[in-house]
């Protein structure tokens, strides 16, 4: 039988499989054919843009590319960009509502973005309104350590001195870290300035100065440099081992080199976190000195009758 070419309809009840991607196509065209919201590309280029400038001026801070407060006003102003283009997505939120354009993708790809560069800065900024506006943490605040080798690396521009804080800096201090105090060890000079050099060169500090103790005339003292985890900003320490009868106290002394700048007026308790951490790992590690042996060395005896020996004419 020879088929006439004409194609019939499908008997009712039964189902077409063709008439549902038809209906896709009619209903997903016209959408297509909407021009993409131009706020929604620039959220999304302003998201991305942000990124980048966070990520070199970070770069800029920790290599020191440039001074601090131009260093500064990049990081911040990617953070204006990363705040700009929310504004953004919100405009192209409303616009794409309104108009039916296309571009949501771009604005919640954006949001996504921004939300990861402003979380650990809005969080920072918590911070700052709950913790107390100093930079200068000390176990002494009568005679704190002294910076002495690092006191001309504090004299620049926007920089704080070497003189410590003073009487409103403990107040805050004892209010909000009463914990801090100094560590009295059982190991005699000598041998808690050699604990407390271990631990400062397995924290990476860069070690500016260190002089041992020779009691009873000089005290030990190492003048060592952090740097904060993400920025990089400087932080400079200064500890102090002093005799103490058969014991020895160890004071330490953590200060910010650039906070109290006008960008931010507190160290957000990085110092006292520095300090903490390294007076428990002071005591602990001296209390594991005190256990170990002391080696006596004893001089090799003197043969009688040697051939090299001197004779010193009377």
């Amino acid at each position: 039988m020879v088929s006439s070419g004409i194609s019939r309809p499908a008997p009712r009840g039964r189902f077409n499989p063709a008439v549902p991607d038809t209906m896709a196509r009619r209903f997903h065209a016209p959408y297509l054919s909407e021009p993409i919201s131009s706020l929604a590309t620039w959220t999304r280029n302003l998201a991305v843009f942000s990124v980048v400038a966070v990520l070199v001026s970070i770069l800029i801070l920790r290599f020191d590319f440039l001074e601090m407060k131009p260093a500064l006003a990049t990081f911040f102003g990617a953070l204006g960009l990363a705040v700009l283009s929310i504004l953004l997505g919100l405009a192209a939120f409303v616009a794409i509502w309104h108009n039916g354009s296309r571009g949501m993708s771009r604005v919640l790809l954006a949001f996504m973005i921004d939300a990861v560069v402003l979380a650990y800065p809005g969080y920072l900024a918590l911070q700052n309104r709950k913790l107390p506006k100093i930079y200068d943490i000390t176990t002494d605040p009568v005679d704190p350590p002294r910076f002495e080798a690092l006191a001309p690396l504090r004299n620049g521009d926007g920089t704080n001195t070497a003189a410590y804080a003073g009487l409103y800096s403990w107040e805050q201090q004892r209010t909000f870290y009463p914990d801090i105090e100094p560590v009295q060890v059982e190991l005699p000079p000598d041998r808690a300035y050699a604990v407390a050099l271990k631990l400062v060169n397995r924290r990476k500090w860069f070690v500016v100065d260190e002089r041992a103790p020779q009691p009873p005339r000089r005290e030990g003292r190492i003048e060592a440099v952090a740097r904060t985890p993400i920025m990089g900003f400087r932080e400079d320490i200064s500890i102090r081992i002093k005799p103490d009868g058969e014991e020895s106290r160890i004071d330490v002394r953590s200060a910010s080199r650039y906070s109290g700048s006008p960008y931010f007026d507190s160290d957000l308790g990085s110092n006292a976190s520095r300090v903490n951490k390294l007076l428990e790992d002071l005591s602990s590690a001296a209390e594991t000195e005190a256990q170990k042996p002391v080696k006596k060395v004893t001089p090799p005896p003197v043969a009688k009758g040697n051939a090299n020996a001197k004779t010193v004419k009377k």
